[in-house]
């Protein structure tokens, strides 16, 4: 049986993100929770025929620093993953996949965080033009996936969503990481 929520006020309305305080009773204790909420994103594993990936190199403030990443999307409200993650591979990387398979979903935070990742391979890949927002910078950087995992195991690749895209992605290739 699930907690009662008894009250929950939102605090923060934002451009991509919303936070509230909730008070929940869960067995004989009362508590609040703040949370994060988000509409969830598309991570997008995009493969060209050579089998090379490409990855986005751009900054991010919260890490302060610069951060090789796979392409990745916040979703409109009531938008499908599925078509988040065409759009967000076309936007950023510049191509239009032929095929997209869903891998996985997970969550990124869930102790405060709404958000909702829906992880997915794009193949079949043809040029099309990168359409980039207009506060988004960002270079798009192509390697094979043992170049990659070299990455992850330096330490040059630290972000969440891209170790486990990069493993997922190059296990259903036939490539493998090995530590």
């Amino acid at each position: 049986m699930k907690p009662e929520i008894l009250s929950t006020e939102t605090i923060y309305r934002g451009r991509v993100f919303d936070v509230s305080v909730s008070e929940i009773r869960e067995n004989d204790a009362v508590y609040r929770r703040e949370i994060v909420n988000h509409h969830g994103s598309a991570v997008i594993v995009p493969v060209f025929a050579d089998k090379t990936v490409a990855l986005v190199r751009q900054y991010r403030h919260a890490a302060a620093e610069y951060l090789l990443e796979i392409p990745a999307g916040t979703l409109g409200e009531g938008e499908d993953p599925e078509a988040g993650a065409a759009r967000e591979v076309e936007e950023e990387i510049g191509v239009r996949a032929g095929r997209i398979e869903k891998l996985s979903e997970f969550y990124v935070s869930p102790g405060f965080l709404t958000e909702k990742m829906n992880l997915f391979l794009a193949t079949e890949l043809t040029d099309s033009v990168q359409n980039l927002d207009e506060d988004e910078f960002l270079s798009v950087e192509r390697m094979s996936f043992p170049e990659a995992f070299d990455k992850i195991r330096t330490g040059e690749i630290r972000d969440a969503k891209t170790i486990i895209g990069l493993m997922l992605a190059g296990g259903r290739l036939g490539f493998v990481f090995q530590d």
